[in-house]
């Protein structure tokens, strides 16, 4: 095993993270199931760690655990700058803000940050990593929430498309999984 993967998975268990449900699975194996996501569909490992704790401070949906904000720099110190930066903002996103910037075509983009109820601009690249953690946390989860298929489905679906190649073939690959209603329903 990788000396760097154990030790974020350390830290992770060290916060009681593997003790918590999450998707009908423990919260460390979602995490880690991100992670592996990422990694498989050839994100760099930068991002890939981003996606491993693109929730560790609580989203606007997950709130079964939130890390202090004051930690954040012990965080930083983990997993890296950059990364840290998206998890947090995967975390504080307004996920409205993301699905309407989804529609531009810029170099630089806005996001709500619904914890400090500011405007957040964006690069090009950080908003597309963005929408890769953002997407592969869900790809990921899907087959198994409780907020079901059609829960935001079309920003999903713009963000895989948006993103293309390997991000649009995992998108159709998971969707494919999705039940056909019977004809009784």
């Amino acid at each position: 095993m990788n000396s760097d993967f154990k030790r974020l998975t350390d830290f992770l268990v060290g916060l009681g993270i593997d003790k918590i449900d999450h998707s009908k699975k423990s919260y460390l194996a979602h995490l880690i199931g991100v992670y592996r996501l990422m990694e498989s569909q050839g994100c760099t490992e930068e991002v890939c760690r981003a996606g491993m704790f693109h929730s560790v401070y609580g989203t606007q949906q997950f709130q079964g655990f939130t890390l202090p904000l004051a930690r954040r720099a012990e965080v930083r110190d983990l997993i890296g700058e950059r990364a840290e930066r998206l998890a947090y903002l995967n975390c504080a996103l307004d996920r409205a803000s993301l699905d309407r910037a989804l529609d531009e075509d810029a170099e630089s983009y806005r996001v709500r940050d619904r914890i400090l109820c500011e405007e957040v601009p964006l690069s090009r690249d950080d908003f597309d990593d963005l929408c890769r953690v953002h997407l592969y946390d869900w790809l990921e989860q899907v087959p198994r929430s409780r907020l079901g298929w059609d829960y935001r489905r079309a920003a999903y679906r713009g963000m895989a498309e948006r993103l293309g190649g390997t991000a649009r073939e995992a998108y159709d690959r998971v969707f494919a999984l999705e039940p056909v209603p019977s004809a009784g329903a």
